[in-house]
């Protein structure tokens, strides 16, 4: 039998009689209606799953230390049930004061409407676009996972929780859901135990129109433990199941729980108008009576906050597992200190020697690379001195050149599925203990753009290594030639976007992604062999996102170009041509367009001064560079799609060339 079914036998008992339930859908339905905006359905029909996990000390949490290594992670994929969350960590003894809830929406509150990390104590991811919390989960017990492999030890058990998911029909529609899951499965991840919300109900209506899947077959094909349908509004039903769960050595495992979305609401429970809208006051009042809750809107009598607390036993398990690591601090001290500095997300104290070292050492033996094998070589150079790297690619490893010498225990082979690859690395970054990277073609960051949004969001250490960047890979054709996504990457808030030009700069790339510690970074990179362009004693210069690479010969410059990745060295040949007719041009190099908008204005002064005209020129939708060089300059780019041919003659064909730069910067000098 599909999971989805009509049959309403395992669906939940007609009444609400744990207290303990009751008081979170008391709390969603009176927040829900005080913001006259958000979704009381979802809470209101997970409260019995909830407090199996939260209620009965099944979750392992601290609520005065949110943060301490060793705890449960717990994540709300379907993130538009907020209000549960804010429910549980409010009863349970976190800081979210019960103002916060009566605030819930409202500007600058601790509860937004869908949960965000680092916002609410106690919120493990940003979760709302379905499916990708489902995924992070997957990627906090490969975390896990690969944590306790590295640092446990025989009688010192350092690292060992679980990461419990919520999801709902919407998180198993998502394609992610099957990428995700799928990996999981094949990684046997026993401590990831989902709970699915089965309640047959999405925006629409009933989901038998558009969502038929047998379900748990669909998992046991993964490889997962599945457990169900049970009945989700049964407490000790699901204690039954999370306790099986744990049991689990080898696999997964997802709970099918039979819910009814809106549980108590006696004209609402089982619909979709239960979803997405206050019950109103009148249902509220007619809720209140049937599930026997005669308190005042956000009143939890002390009874109930009694049931709730978890402070004495978070205390008494995070003590524990302080004693522990207390333990083995003194039989592994080497051990226990580089797993304090992983986990701070520290870098080794000899980094920046080393990047230093590795720079110098390139521009010893300058070579021509094409940047993504510049990028393997930075990898080469940086990966064995940074144990928390944990790289991978979604089955391109040998066109991303992600790997590295001695490495083959850090790469993950995620298959082609580059969405989940990229929230699985967000719940990896925020779980701890690594820093991830991850590789595809560029422009299949199409299909991972959400999640590296998400990333974004989230200020989160994550690194995206997107080769074959533009119309010089060539033969492959329009379907795989960048021509948009670099511009479009750089108009997400708090996403660093590289795209170097050589070894060094990639080399620099990849030291300023990993130095960065609030946010995520992309490294376009290119397959086509590129010349040398940058000296060692220009790293500094690199790091600042745009310097001057090349400054005019023959008198003070009358124009700018500026060039990035593969197309710097047009400019620099441009200038060269331009000199040969006496006239002057700087070349600047913008490898990160982000980093250099974050530079005072005084240095983008000195870099770009305003008094001169310039020219820009990158294989890409030419729009982007009319920030820098304004309405009276000009823009060598590709405002249409690429072709099937070698790069040489697409470069030729599409007027992408040293001549056809020099020729702009002559129009622009004429104009101005």
């Amino acid at each position: 039998m599909a999971s989805n079914s009509s049959d309403k036998v395992l669906r939940g008992s007609p009444g609400c009689t744990d207290v303990r339930a009751n008081a979170l859908r008391a709390l969603a339905m009176d927040a829900v209606q005080a913001a006259n905006s958000g979704h009381p359905g979802a809470p209101m029909g997970m409260a019995e799953m909830a407090t199996a996990l939260w209620a009965d000390g099944v979750l392992r949490h601290d609520p005065a230390h949110p943060l301490w290594p060793d705890r449960d992670r717990f994540v709300l994929s379907n993130g538009h049930a907020s209000m549960l969350l804010y429910a549980l960590l409010h009863l349970s003894g976190y800081a979210l004061p019960m103002d916060e809830l009566q605030r819930f929406r409202q500007l600058h509150s601790l509860t937004p409407g869908h949960p965000e990390v680092d916002v609410t104590p106690g919120v493990e991811t940003t979760t709302g676009p379905l499916g990708q919390g489902l995924a992070n989960a997957v990627g906090m017990a490969l975390a896990e996972q690969r944590l306790a492999r590295e640092f446990n030890r025989p009688g010192h058990t350092l690292v060992d929780h679980r990461s419990y998911v919520f999801l709902g029909d919407g998180c198993l529609m998502e394609g992610i859901s099957h990428e995700a899951c799928s990996l999981a499965g094949v990684w046997g991840l026993n401590k990831l135990v989902a709970l699915y919300d089965d309640n047959g109900i999405s925006i629409d209506g009933a989901v038998q129109g558009w969502f038929r899947d047998d379900t748990p077959a669909r998992f046991a094909a993964y490889g997962w433990q599945v457990i169900g349908p049970i009945d989700g509004h049964d407490v000790a039903a699901v204690g039954r199941a999370l306790a099986q769960a744990r049991a689990s050595r080898d696999k997964p495992t997802l709970i099918v729980c039979r819910t009814t979305i809106g549980q108590g609401s006696p004209g609402r429970a089982g619909t979709a108008k239960a979803h997405g809208e206050p019950l109103g006051a009148e249902e509220i009042d007619k809720t209140r009576a049937a599930i026997g809750w005669p308190h005042a809107a956000f009143e939890i009598p002390q009874h109930v906050r009694a049931q709730w607390d978890a402070t004495e036993a978070g205390r008494a398990r995070h003590g524990e597992w302080t004693a522990r690591m207390a333990a083995y601090r003194a039989a592994h001290p080497e051990l226990a200190a580089e797993f304090e500095r992983r986990m701070a997300g520290d870098l080794p104290g000899d980094f920046d020697a080393r990047v230093q070292a590795a720079i110098s050492a390139r521009g010893s033996k300058p070579e021509a690379v094409a940047t993504r094998k510049a990028s393997q070589q930075a990898l080469a150079a940086l990966a064995p001195h940074l144990p928390e790297l944990l790289g991978g690619s979604a089955d391109l490893t040998g066109s991303n050149l992600t790997d590295f010498p001695g490495g083959v225990d850090r790469h993950i082979s995620y298959g082609v599925r580059e969405f989940a690859m990229a929230a699985i690395m967000n719940g990896v970054a925020l779980h701890g203990g690594f820093i991830p990277y991850g590789g595809t073609f560029l422009t299949f960051s199409d299909y991972s753009r959400n999640a590296i949004r998400m990333a974004a969001l989230m200020k989160r250490r994550v690194i995206h290594v997107f080769t074959h960047d533009s119309i010089g890979l060539g033969e492959d054709g329009p379907t795989h030639q960048s021509v948009e996504h670099v511009p479009s990457l750089r108009l997400i808030p708090n996403l660093d976007v590289w795209r170097p030009a050589d070894g060094i700069e990639t080399l620099v790339a990849w030291a300023s992604a990993l130095q960065r510690r609030d946010g995520p970074a992309v490294l376009a990179l290119s397959r086509q062999v590129l010349p040398v362009a940058a000296t060692p004693a220009q790293a500094q210069a690199i790091a600042r996102g745009g310097y001057v690479l090349a400054e005019a010969t023959g008198g003070a410059p009358r124009a700018v170009i500026i060039g990035t990745g593969s197309e710097l060295q047009l400019a620099l040949a441009a200038q060269a041509l331009l000199a040969a007719q006496g006239v002057a041009v700087r070349v600047v190099s913008m490898p990160c367009t982000n980093v250099f908008d974050r530079q005072d204005a005084a240095y983008q002064a000195s870099v770009l001064p305003r008094r001169l005209p310039a020219v820009a020129v990158e294989a890409a939708q030419p729009d982007f560079w009319r920030k820098y060089v304004g309405r009276e300059g000009a823009v060598v780019g590709m405002p249409g799609f690429g072709e099937s041919a070698p790069a040489a003659a697409l470069y030729a064909h599409f007027g992408i060339t040293a001549e056809r730069v020099a020729e702009a910067v002559r129009q622009v000098l004429a104009d101005s």
